[in-house]
C-alpha cells in the first residue's frame, strides 16, 4: 500500500502536540496504562495467536511473549514516565549578546520518529509513551511476527486518545510489509528521526538503506572479563545472572572473558550456569579446564564463529587470556559497544578498564542485565543507542528532543 497519505497525516498531527498541556499529556498517559491492565485478556489473546506462529526454541520467543506481569509492568514503566519531568522547553544556554539580542538554546521535540523493530511488542507501549511525553509522534513498524499483539495495543491506545479530543495520527502502526519498511525509509519529507531495535541485521539494514537520520540501538555482544584479582563469590552470581536472568535481551552476557590465573576457578564461576542448560563454547584452556567439570553434554570447543556472537540463548562462550591488554583487545575486537563488564578487586585495572572500554555502559563487579531506561531512571527506554553521535546507552525522554535558537530583538540590524 501507498503510506505517503499516513506519513503526511503523521506528520500534521505532530504540530498539534506543540501545544497540548502537559498535564493532560500526563493524563493521557495514565490513562493508557489503567487501559492496559482493563484490558489484559484482549491484549494477550491476540498476543496467543503470533506465539503459536513460532517456535517455543526461538530465541524471538520470550522477546514475543505479553503475559498479565508484564504488562502490568508496561504500565509501572508508563507511570514512571508520567513521574518525570517533561523534556521540552528547558533553556540549555542564554546569554545576552553586546548589541542587545537574547539569544535562548531551547529543548524541542524532533516531531516524527519511525521506529522499526522485530518480535517485542511492548515496545509499542514503551515507544508511544515516551513520544507523547517528549511532544513527537510516531510511526510504528513493527514485525510480521507480532502484528496481532502490536494491532491490539495499538487499537486500545488510539481509542484513548480519540476519546479525550487527541489526534489519533500521532500514533501510527503500518503494514507488516517489506515495502512498507523501504517507504519509511525513504519517507524523509515527513520523518525526522528513525530508531531501528532489533538485530543486527536489521540495524545494518536501515543504516544502509535510510535517507533519515538513524540512531543505532540494540545489538550487544557483551563481555564480562573475570580479572585476575576478582572475587569468586562476586563473579559466580554475576556471571549467572548476566546469562540466565533474560537470555533473549540485549545485555545478556555472550562471552566470559577469563584470566588464565583464575582458570582453576572457572569450574565454579560457572557452575550455576549449568542448572540452566547454558551450552559453553570453551577455548582449548577453559575446555580442559572445565572437562569433567562441566556437563559434556553442554561443554563445547569454541569455533571462530563462538566469538562475536549475540546468541539471544542459553549459550555463552569462553576466552582465556594471559593479560589485562589481552581481554582489552579481544573486547575491541568482539564487541558491539554496547555493555561490557570487570570482575576485580583491583581499583586500577578497574579504573584502566573505565577508560579505555569503548562501550555505552561499563560495568565493575555488577551484572550486564542492568543496561535498562528504567533501571537507569528513566523510565523507560526507546533503546539502547550503541553509537556516539546524539544519543548513548539507554535512550529515553531527553534523546528524543533537538534543540533550537530563539533569538529576541528591539529594532537590531547586522552592519
Amino acid at each position: 500500500m501507498d503510506c505517503t497519505p499516513l506519513f503526511r497525516n503523521a506528520k500534521k498531527a505532530s504540530r498539534t502536540l506543540n501545544v497540548l498541556d502537559r498535564d493532560l499529556i500526563n493524563k493521557i498517559l495514565l490513562l493508557i496504562a489503567e487501559t492496559a491492565v482493563e484490558n489484559t485478556k484482549y491484549i494477550i489473546t491476540e498476543n496467543k495467536k503470533d506465539l503459536a506462529l513460532m517456535e517455543e526454541s526461538d530465541p524471538r520467543y520470550d522477546r514475543l511473549i505479553l503475559t498479565a506481569d508484564r504488562i502490568k509492568g508496561i504500565a509501572s514503566d508508563i507511570h514512571d514516565v508520567v513521574a518525570l519531568p517533561s523534556p521540552l522547553d528547558l533553556v540549555l544556554m542564554k546569554n545576552t549578546a553586546q548589541n542587545g539580542l537574547i539569544i535562548s538554546k531551547i529543548s524541542v521535540p524532533f516531531g516524527v520518529v519511525g521506529v522499526i523493530y522485530e518480535a517485542r511488542p511492548n515496545v509499542t507501549f514503551d515507544v508511544f509513551s515516551l513520544c507523547l511525553k517528549s511532544g513527537n509522534a510516531c510511526i510504528l513498524k513493527g514485525g510480521s511476527d507480532a502484528i496481532n499483539s502490536n494491532t491490539s495495543i495499538v487499537k486500545l491506545i488510539r481509542e484513548v486518545l480519540g476519546k479525550n479530543g487527541i489526534d489519533q495520527d500521532i500514533l501510527t502502526l503500518l503494514p507488516a510489509g517489506r515495502d512498507e519498511t523501504t517507504q519509511l525509509l525513504n519517507a524523509r519529507e515527513y520523518v525526522d528521526l528513525l530508531i531501528p531495535r532489533g538485530s543486527r541485521g536489521l540495524i545494518d539494514y536501515v543504516r544502509n538503506n535510510s535517507s533519515i537520520p538513524v540512531i543505532e540501538t540494540g545489538a550487544g555482544i557483551c563481555h564480562t572479563y573475570f580479572d585476575e584479582f576478582g572475587d569468586k563469590e562476586k563473579g559466580r552470581l554475576i556471571i549467572n545472572n548476566a546469562k540466565t536472568r533474560r537470555v533473549s535481551v540485549c545485555n545478556a552476557l555472550d562471552c566470559l572473558i577469563i584470566h588464565e590465573k583464575r582458570l582453576d576457578d572457572l569450574d565454579y564461576l560457572v557452575g550455576l550456569c549449568s542448572d540452566s542448560g547454558v551450552v559453553i563454547y570453551a577455548d582449548e584452556k577453559a575446555y580442559e579446564s572445565l572437562t569433567g567439570k562441566y556437563p559434556s553434554e553442554l561443554l563445547q570447543k569454541a569455533t571462530g564463529e563462538s566469538f562475536g556472537t549475540e546468541f539471544l540463548s542459553y549459550k555463552m562462550a569462553i576466552k582465556t587470556i594471559s593479560s589485562f591488554e589481552e581481554a582489552v583487545e579481544h573486547i575491541s575486537d568482539y564487541g558491539s559497544k554496547h555493555s561490557e563488564a570487570i570482575i576485580s578487586e583491583n581499583k586500577m585495572n578497574i579504573q584502566l578498564f573505565n577508560n579505555v572500554i569503548d562501550a555505552s555502559s561499563i560495568y565493575s563487579n555488577a551484572s550486564t542485565a542492568f543496561t535498562d531506561g528504567s533501571e537507569f531512571g528513566l523510565g523507560a527506554e526507546i533503546g539502547i543507542s550503541t553509537q556516539k553521535l546524539h544519543a548513548r546507552g539507554p535512550m529515553a525522554l531527553e534523546a528524543l528532543t533537538t534543540y533550537k535558537w530563539i533569538i529576541e530583538g528591539n529594532g537590531q540590524i547586522r552592519k
